[in-house]
């Protein structure tokens, strides 16, 4: 099992949306938190990202940058012509982050570096060319490439990182020992693991399994099986009619009875009042506003 797939699927909530935009000389754009990721990418001229802490990035032509927390910032025209950007938003379920979203920071500056974030670059190139051609099958294409683009961003950030860090998602994920225990979580989150049986299969003894995952992912193994499972759970009965009895058993539980009082410890409701609360939203979700 992918983990970096499993992440994005399960934070990953509605259509996202994308526009081209224009910037006249000296405008200031304020731009409000958003429940999700956003990123700019520079097209025309240079764009100024700031956010509150005081963090600055400017945009030169096929420079990008993310903001996977949402976080309020300012737009401002860098330069004394017209700029073009491009802009684009990701909704993502806030309720419970994944730790890889947490780990990333608020202001992600990727510049364009077609040597170290080939796959990225490669995207925004396709992407562009798809908005400056009026060609058929445009509205399939360009949600499907916007997918594509969320994953090579958040790629580029874990290569970015990688360098700089010695514990964190980043530094997990390409980690073999605990990158094996987390496959093997993702992969069976229904069988009766324990830290040692995820020690041994990832080749480590308990304790030493222990300290090193819980350093490394920011909980200790069976914290984060118990978050995973939990996690999967919502995921099924939100898009899912399967019975509870089923979504328990998929979720590592041996009864009905033991995954409903889990999961209300957790979420603070019964998961049929959940899927009922959570479906009908679903249901009622106005799609994404589309500027294409």
């Amino acid at each position: 099992m992918d983990v970096l797939s499993d992440a994005i699927g399960t934070m990953r909530v509605g259509r996202p949306s994308l526009s081209l935009e224009a910037a006249d000389p000296s405008r200031e754009k304020e731009v409000q938190p958003f429940e999700g990721a956003r990123f700019y990418v520079g097209t025309t001229g240079r764009i100024r990202v700031a956010a509150p802490d005081g963090a600055v990035i400017t945009l030169q032509p096929g420079d990008a940058v993310l903001l996977p927390h949402g976080t309020a910032h300012t737009l401002v025209n860098a330069t004394d012509s017209t700029a073009r950007f491009l802009s684009g938003a990701y909704r993502l379920e806030r309720a419970r982050p994944h730790p890889l979203f947490q780990d990333l920071a608020g202001l992600v500056s990727l510049p364009a570096r077609p040597e170290r974030y080939a796959g990225l670059q490669a995207s925004i190139d396709l992407l562009l060319s798809e908005l400056g051609e009026q060609m058929h099958g445009r509205d399939v294409v360009l949600p499907a490439l916007l997918e594509v683009l969320l994953v090579h961003l958040i790629r580029a950030c874990l290569i970015g990182r990688a360098g700089v860090r010695t514990t964190g998602w980043c530094v997990a994920l390409d980690d073999e020992v605990i990158a094996r225990s987390l496959r093997a979580v993702h992969e069976r989150p229904a069988d009766p693991w324990t830290v040692e049986s995820l020690g041994a299969h990832a080749g480590l003894s308990r304790a030493a399994f222990a300290r090193r995952f819980t350093a490394m992912v920011g909980q200790p193994p069976l914290t984060y099986l118990t978050w995973w499972r939990l996690t999967m759970a919502a995921r099924l009965l939100q898009t899912t009619d399967v019975p509870l009895t089923t979504v328990a058993q998929r979720s590592g539980y041996g009864s009905a009875y033991a995954f409903a009082n889990a999961f209300k410890r957790e979420y603070g409701i019964s998961a049929g009042r959940y899927r009922q609360q959570h479906r009908t939203d679903h249901q009622h979700e106005k799609p994404s506003t589309q500027r294409y």
